[in-house]
């Protein structure tokens, strides 16, 4: 009975996501405050890939909330998906490279942007983030919408971030 118990709480943080702290040390290299075009530059190859933000990035590009706490001003020229991720955590091992087939597909129209939530801990708190991944999706107009999860496949997946890109990013409304 504990196996079948121990399988089904392995079952349940797999699929509905990832909370939690973690102390493993991150290695990877944030976007240094510059240029946004230089930014662009430097972390899309031939192929595009998402953006990892620090927060002076974040500040730049998204949205200054030093400046304006109280009121949300997007700073970017096109709608954004920012995920919030951690190295440790299986679902966004699993949205990331699915982001990234995203961001090649759309990018001309969106950008998307990475945070890892443990280098990035003060953004984090800003957004309220207690589970991961949460995926923060910004209009160039309007409030940002905030999900969380992943589907059970990776289509589905897919799926889910292109009927949400083409609601909340892409719509007139």
């Amino acid at each position: 009975m504990k196996k079948y118990a121990l399988i089904l709480v392995i079952a349940v943080f797999i699929f509905t996501g990832c909370s939690g702290q973690s102390s493993k040390a991150d290695n990877t290299k944030t976007a240094e405050l510059k240029a946004p075009s230089t930014l662009v530059a430097e972390n899309l190859s031939e192929d595009a890939q998402s953006i990892k933000l620090s927060k002076n990035v974040f500040l730049e590009r998204v949205w200054d909330y030093e400046s304006s706490p109280e009121e949300w001003k997007y700073k970017g020229d096109k709608p954004a998906i920012v995920d919030f991720y951690a190295d440790w955590c299986a679902p966004c091992r699993i949205a990331s490279p699915i982001l990234d087939e995203i961001s090649n597909e759309y990018a001309d129209d969106i950008y998307v942007y990475k945070i890892d939530t443990e280098a990035e801990k003060e953004l984090a708190a800003v957004f309220g983030i207690r589970g991961i991944p949460a995926f923060l999706y910004i209009p160039t107009e309007g409030q940002p919408v905030m999900m969380s999860g992943i589907g059970k496949t990776k289509e589905q997946t897919k799926q889910m971030f292109k009927e949400n890109i083409d609601k909340y990013l892409l719509s007139e409304n």
